[in-house]
């Protein structure tokens, strides 16, 4: 029997993740998919975008739309013998039944590792990573969000050698860049063809030499550029140095220290008001990513709220299966985070 094929998307917070998996959903055309997502904080809100657009694999796991399954204790790539290993058996125990496997890693996640549980030989037998997908959030780097100026850097180190000198950010991107069999850049649409070719430029010193780079708007790329890559990663995943090899041989040691996330309840409010309440937090706090679901007042259905450093978009949605949110739930994730100074900031900015 072949082996069953994974594609793994990986990227950091708000990269389009989520946006990429609702295409391939979507434009399924009756290959029968099975999902599991994985998101970092206690709210859910991936799965649930997801389960809008149907699984196209036939048997229900629990509460979950068929074929979907949620992680949501953690970053896989630190769970992956404790959370990752027993859905994936549970998946091959079904294996007939489906044709392709994506996972969704938290945006905090490292993929390497989750690739190489594919090494296992009771995994490897049986599956393969037909791909590893860095979805590359192209305004984001255009910005400088996950550059250093290693000169700022050194004069801090020679001015006080004890400092903390971590550069999380960078680190996780080029970490995520480094297991990459392809990268697509995301939002393209919001740049000009002169900085697409300066972010594709930043890839390319990043990514592994001959990894293909596309740019997509909303997701929307060809399944079969998606699927049925035959990367085989597990067999090279080795041969990528990232900076976390060290921290991961000695345990998860990879900069979760770093980020923050915090879950706030700031009860109804109209649509213009949470997201002013929202854009004053994110001038306010480190903030890089927010999403969630909002009652808001008048309206029957909930309003999901994505936000990637200060770019907001928000829609009305109707969720999946007859459950609604009883009350507005946002995820913030960012660095220094305290909950009752956001949710002060919130609230003051909102009602102003």
């Amino acid at each position: 029997m072949s082996k069953l094929p994974t594609t793994i998307v990986t990227g950091f917070l708000g990269s389009g993740k989520t946006t990429l998996l609702r295409h391939v959903l979507t434009h399924a055309e009756g290959r029968r998919l099975a999902v599991v997502v994985n998101e970092f904080g206690e709210v859910g809100v991936d799965g649930e975008l997801l389960k809008q657009c149907g699984i196209g694999c036939d048997e229900p796991t629990g509460e979950s739309a068929p074929g979907l399954y949620e992680l949501s204790n953690g970053c896989l790539c630190c769970t992956v013998q404790e959370e990752f290993v027993p859905v994936l058996e549970q998946l091959l125990e079904r294996r007939e039944r489906i044709d392709h496997i994506l996972i969704e890693t938290s945006g905090l996640a490292l993929p390497k590792p989750l690739v190489q549980a594919f090494q296992w030989p009771e995994i490897r037998a049986a599956c393969t990573v037909d791909a590893v997908i860095a979805v590359v959030d192209g305004p984001a780097v255009l910005s400088g969000q996950f550059a250093a100026d290693i000169d700022a850097v050194e004069a801090q180190r020679q001015a006080d050698p004890s400092l903390d000198h971590e550069r999380p950010l960078q680190e996780l991107f080029e970490d995520q860049l480094t297991a990459a069999d392809l990268v697509i850049i995301s939002k393209s649409d919001e740049l000009t063809e002169a900085q697409l070719a300066e972010v594709q430029a930043i890839v390319e010193g990043i990514a592994p030499k001959g990894v293909k780079i596309l740019r997509a708007t909303h997701g929307s790329l060809p399944l079969e550029v998606l699927l049925g890559q035959r990367a085989a990663s597990e067999d090279t995943i080795d041969t990528r140095h990232t900076h976390h090899d060290e921290d991961h041989a000695a345990g998860c040691e990879h900069s979760h220290e770093l980020f923050d996330t915090i879950v706030v309840r700031p009860g109804a409010l109209e649509r213009a008001a949470l997201l002013r309440g929202l854009e004053a937090v994110v001038r306010e706090h480190e903030v890089y990513r927010a999403k969630g679901f909002a009652v808001v007042p008048g309206k029957t259905m909930p309003l999901v709220v994505q936000g990637v450093g200060r770019r907001f978009d928000s829609y009305f949605a109707e969720p999946s299966g007859a459950k609604r949110p009883s009350e507005t739930e946002l995820v913030l994730i960012g660095s220094h985070l305290e909950h009752d100074r956001v949710l002060d900031t919130l609230l003051s900015a909102a009602r102003s």
